[in-house]
């Protein structure tokens, strides 16, 4: 039956009707046969129609319902369900090394823990026109046009517990770069004399798998290598380093050459070393086992649809 009230009277529409427009805008198009990727405001209010739900009703309407409860169905963002078998296990000894505990075992003092990876093709683009500075009412502009000047594989290797930043600029990633970034490290002290030096790291070719294990540990006896699960960098502390220097030191991106990005990115380093301070990573092995609980649950639910449809 028809709901036929005026769109310029939207408090006169019954609960239920609410709720009936909030649980289309959670459907995805295909579920209604819509060839949409997402929907509207306009879509989600048109859909109301013809779908019966309200004869009339208009987008401010259906705008301040689904803002209510923060649904925007016209948003989308990209995530991917953990596909590593041993997901729990791999990201758990990473979440209890940032909280100072290695199978249980508190770390001691001249215990390390190194968070690594590289940032692939940064590259120097030398703009056809200077920027122009800040200016009252003006931001800060950068000409669009550039060539390109080549580029930098950035290697780095961040201390969790010291805040300490090592990088190195190569021609490329790949074994012998990143075995020139242990040494870089582990030369120096207080890593060159610790006990155990954790070192959290990605699926990389340049350090993937055991044969990367085994190559490194018998370099370097004192090295513990930590592999994040695959499809899990966010659990890798460095990542959050990368995200700050291409905020802050790499955009707007314009250099006149490879050597002049170079010495950003160790100026940056220095720089950023003389005021930061250890992450306060907050996600403990408590918030995964709640996160892992709900993807699982999700899984069930996407399951049990698939098998009614």
């Amino acid at each position: 039956m028809r709901i036929a009230i005026a769109p310029d009277d939207p408090g006169l529409f019954p609960p239920s009707v609410i709720v009936e427009v909030k649980a289309l805008a959670c459907e995805l198009p295909a579920q209604r046969g819509l060839p949409l990727s997402r929907m509207s405001i306009a879509d989600v209010a048109r859909e109301v129609r013809r779908a019966g739900i309200a004869a009339s009703i208009s987008d401010k309407t259906v705008w301040r319902w689904l803002h209510e409860d923060v649904i925007r169905p016209w948003q989308h963002r990209c995530w991917i369900f953990p596909r590593d078998p041993e997901f729990r296990a791999k990201a758990g000894r990473i979440l209890d090394l940032y909280e100072g505990y290695w199978e249980g075992v508190p770390l001691r003092d001249d215990e390390y823990i190194i968070s690594t990876d590289e940032k692939t093709s940064i590259q120097a683009r030398r703009r056809t026109h200077p920027p122009l500075p800040p200016a009252p009412n003006n931001a800060m502009r950068t000409e669009h046009e550039y060539e390109r000047m080549g580029a930098w594989a950035y290697l780095a290797a961040w201390d969790v517990r010291r805040a300490k930043i090592f990088g190195r600029c190569e021609r490329t990633t790949g074994i012998a770069p990143f075995d020139r970034l242990l040494k870089q490290v582990m030369t120096q002290e207080p890593y060159r004399s610790a006990r155990r030096v954790f070192w959290t790291m990605d699926n990389g070719s340049s350090h993937r798998g055991q044969a990367s294990i085994d190559r490194i540990t018998k370099q370097w006896p004192t090295i513990v290598p930590v592999h994040t699960p695959v499809h899990a960098s966010w659990l890798n502390q460095v990542e959050i380093y990368f995200s700050i220097l291409q905020r802050k030191a790499l955009t707007p991106n314009d250099f006149p050459s490879l050597e002049a990005l170079e010495s950003r990115l160790h100026a940056f380093a220095q720089y950023y070393e003389s005021i930061a301070r250890p992450f306060e990573w907050k996600f403990t092995r408590a918030d995964l086992e709640i996160l892992l609980d709900r993807i699982d649950q999700a899984r069930a639910r996407d399951q049990t649809l698939g098998n009614a449809a």
